[in-house]
């Protein structure tokens, strides 16, 4: 690697060292010194950017980016699902807030959903718009009609969809005042936005199609850090570099699974007096289900009907537990630790690494999230109001919106339940 040492190594030795190998030259310290908050913030998601990946290929425009700033991690939450995770990362708050479940039994309407783009909090695109600023999202799909619209040039949502590059590509246009595509409209941003995000699912999508250790991940990684230096670029050629902030991040970990034990999921809770079914999303689980898992990386598992008593979901705890790849089981008290929604099962189970819920193995390695495992995600915050030392103490997603407000100078999302990341930042104005 390029770097001075494994990126990797850094982040696991902790935040001082990765801070000291983050100090910028002294000129640049220099001037630096009494900024005040960031005019503009550019938000990227690169979605299942595991930290393992960062000593995969080397990273000049992330590596830059470094320098005037810091890398680390962030701790997101649980399950460690995509739309959950991106969901606290805006709102700043746990799930428990936002409401925004995944693979969940919806005991209205008695069937699995998968995902969703629930939103029951402000989020930070409300929050700018709120406070006089604009937004554009380049497919940061999560603030869809939560601060950003179709055709709105101040408030602007655009869906291209193609790869994560052509996306990061699109977000400079609309810096450089080219008009872009929203929607059924063509709309021009005639001022670079205060809050610009931009969503790529590279990473994720490789991963879960050939599992985390692919070998084209390191492509993969490359071309969004060479699409990542053309947009740094952009903020250059329009004048605004000096007074923007950065945060890029992941929402997820990737771990690699090989193995299915679904079988004998369903064999433990049938010798347990249960009969036990695996819902699909859209579906309601059969007549005679007494308990339904809806499976996401983790199997969330629900008692139905008269089975649903406290002895009943110890039984089924233990006829969980007693499976040898479950590597473990939450019951409420555990999920609610964990800030996590409500409407999560009354039980959540986690496999073991390299083991999936799936009744059948996959034909070759294949990627998940959602366990406690993939909590942890790559994070990077520099530029204009970071400190020339800056350094990440256990961030964790929450921390994310009240930190770009911080930035900003604006209120942080309303309910938003996470802190500053004051140890990154120069100390705002009063």
């Amino acid at each position: 690697m390029g770097t001075i040492l494994s990126r990797r190594a850094v982040l696991a030795a902790g935040a001082g060292t990765a801070a000291a190998l983050a100090l910028p030259s002294v000129a640049a310290a220099v001037e630096g010194a009494g900024r005040g908050s960031a005019r503009h913030v550019v938000l990227i998601g690169w979605d299942g950017f595991d930290p393992a990946y960062l000593d995969l290929v080397e990273t000049p425009h992330l590596d830059a980016l470094t320098r005037r700033g810091v890398l680390g991690t962030t701790t997101g939450c649980f399950p460690s699902i995509t739309n959950t995770s991106w969901a606290s990362v805006v709102t700043g708050a746990w799930p428990r807030t936002h409401l925004n479940t995944p693979y969940f039994l919806d005991r209205a309407t008695g069937r699995a959903v998968s995902q969703s783009r629930t939103l029951e909090a402000q989020s930070i695109a409300e929050a700018v718009t709120a406070a006089g600023g604009t937004v554009a999202s380049v497919q940061f799909f999560i603030v869809q009609n939560h601060g950003v619209v179709f055709g709105d040039p101040r408030a602007l949502y655009v869906q291209p969809g193609g790869p994560g590059p052509a996306r990061m590509d699109l977000a400079a246009d609309i810096l450089h005042g080219r008009p872009v595509r929203s929607g059924t409209t063509t709309v021009t941003v005639e001022q670079p936005p205060t809050l610009l995000a931009v969503y790529a699912d590279e990473l994720d999508a490789l991963g879960h199609a050939e599992g985390a250790e692919s070998p084209g991940m390191g492509a993969r990684l490359a071309a969004l850090d060479a699409a990542l230096g053309r947009l740094v670029q952009a903020t250059k050629d329009v004048g605004i570099y000096g007074s923007t902030a950065f945060v890029l991040l992941g929402d997820h970990g990737m771990t690699t699974f090989t193995r299915a034990f679904g079988a004998d999921v369903l064999t433990a809770l049938s010798a347990a007096g249960f009969a036990p079914e695996f819902v699909a999303p859209g579906a309601a689980p059969a007549p005679s289900t007494d308990v339904a898992m809806v499976v996401g990386g983790v199997a969330n598992v629900y008692l139905l009907g008269a089975a649903r008593t406290p002895d009943a979901i110890a039984r089924a705890r233990a006829a969980l537990e007693s499976v040898g790849p479950v590597e473990r089981v939450h019951g409420r008290g555990e999920l609610e630790a964990f800030g996590a929604s409500p409407l999560l099962g009354d039980l959540v189970a986690e496999p073991a690494a390299g083991w999936s819920f799936g009744l059948t193995d996959p034909d070759g390695p294949r990627g998940y999230h959602g366990r406690t495992g993939e909590r942890e995600a790559a994070l990077l915050v520099a530029g204009r109001g970071v400190s020339a030392r800056a350094r990440l103490d256990g961030a964790r997603h929450v921390d994310i919106a009240p930190t770009i407000a911080a930035l900003l100078g604006i209120p942080a999302p309303a309910r938003s339940e996470g802190r500053v990341l004051t140890e990154a930042l120069l100390t705002m104005p009063g």
